[in-house]
């Protein structure tokens, strides 16, 4: 769904040389503040990133203008996001605080221009380096399992992009728990550089894998979280409360599966107790709900505008308000809480 950036233009965008990370120094937000407070490691590596990530499938897909990608960028910058997934970014004087991510499997037409193979993951990568302007990228993950090439032939791969300084870690996104525990057997069998991070969908509506299986996988191996679509698509936003355009990604899923999580998350606002403050849209009290997970390194947001991307990002001082009881009536009220076998057991 997100592929590994193809814009062949040079970088869109240079962050302001204004502040430090966290630090805040728009006129518009009020004086310089430490806004976002909260930094986990990536999975159990030394990498430590911002619990927000600001995700630019949206910020860079040509729905917004260059200047509006610059604000955006700018503005996450210093209120503490260090986190950018997929950007194409040039950051003088800046990268170093910097942790920029991108994808590798689709790329081009031809049969080698996609997959997990030796060539693509070298060439693509290459050719992404380019692309945004950089020497190397935080982190380069495997934007979904390839059947079509031995486990072996990709981590070797992606130890070679390490070890060639094009990147300093790589994980997964989309990938099974099978395949990346599979991963990790292959890296330790022939001493090659094992995964660090699933990037995986995960919201209220979605929560199996990132709730039961990942976390097996952090404890086990190491493997953390990065999770996207909080929001669930918009609808815990409340995008679509009057209505589905069409062409919408909302009207691109069962009109009948819509309506029920929209009842549900309805039920959730008019019962739960949830902290909330005047300035911010409860729908976003429920975004921070997705960190709450130990094994969650970063949730990863989507912004088309500045006052969408401050009130994400003050949504994240709900964190430690959202109690045991809190979470408690959100899951009696979803009645989807997935169980472990071990949850089983006891």
């Amino acid at each position: 769904m997100y592929p590994e950036s193809t814009t062949d233009s040079p970088a869109r965008l240079s962050l302001r040389q204004t502040g430090s990370p966290g630090m805040v120094y728009s006129a518009r937000y009020g004086s310089p503040k430490r806004q976002l407070q909260f930094y986990r490691n990536l999975g159990k590596s030394g990498l430590r990133v911002s619990c927000l990530g600001l995700g630019t499938w949206v910020t860079f897909g040509g729905q917004i203008t260059d200047e509006i990608a610059e604000q955006l960028m700018t503005l996450a910058y210093e209120n503490g996001i260090n986190l950018f997934d997929t950007a194409e970014v040039y950051a003088a004087g800046k990268r170093s605080s910097l942790v920029i991510t991108t994808k590798i499997f689709w790329g081009g037409k031809a049969e080698t221009e996609r997959g997990l193979s030796r060539k693509h993951i070298i060439e693509g990568l290459k050719a992404s380096l380019e692309r945004l302007q950089l020497e190397y990228v935080d982190v380069v993950f495997a934007n979904r399992p390839d059947p079509n090439t031995p486990m072996e032939e990709t981590v070797r791969a992606m130890t070679h992009v390490i070890n060639q300084g094009m990147a300093m870690y790589w994980g997964t996104s989309r990938w099974s728990p099978m395949e990346i525990m599979e991963a990790y057997s292959v890296a330790r069998q022939f001493n090659q550089i094992p995964p660090i991070c699933e990037q995986s969908e995960y919201h209220m509506f979605q929560r199996e894998k990132v709730e039961v299986q990942l976390p097996e996988l952090f404890h086990k191996i190491g493997v953390g979280a990065m999770t996207w679509s909080p929001l669930a698509c918009g609808i815990i936003s409340g995008k679509y409360d009057s209505g589905v355009p069409p062409y919408s990604r909302a009207s691109l899923k069962r009109e009948r599966e819509f309506s029920v999580k929209a009842k549900v998350l309805k039920s959730i606002k008019i019962h739960c107790r949830l902290p909330r403050t005047s300035e911010l849209n409860v729908s976003y009290h429920l975004q921070p709900w997705c960190l709450r997970n130990e094994g969650v390194s970063s949730v990863l947001l989507g912004a088309s505008s500045t006052d969408q991307l401050m009130e994400n990002i003050g949504a994240i001082q709900v964190l430690p308000k959202l109690s045991s009881s809190i979470v408690h009536e959100v899951d009696s009220i979803l009645g989807n809480k997935p169980y472990s076998k071990k949850d089983y057991r006891s």
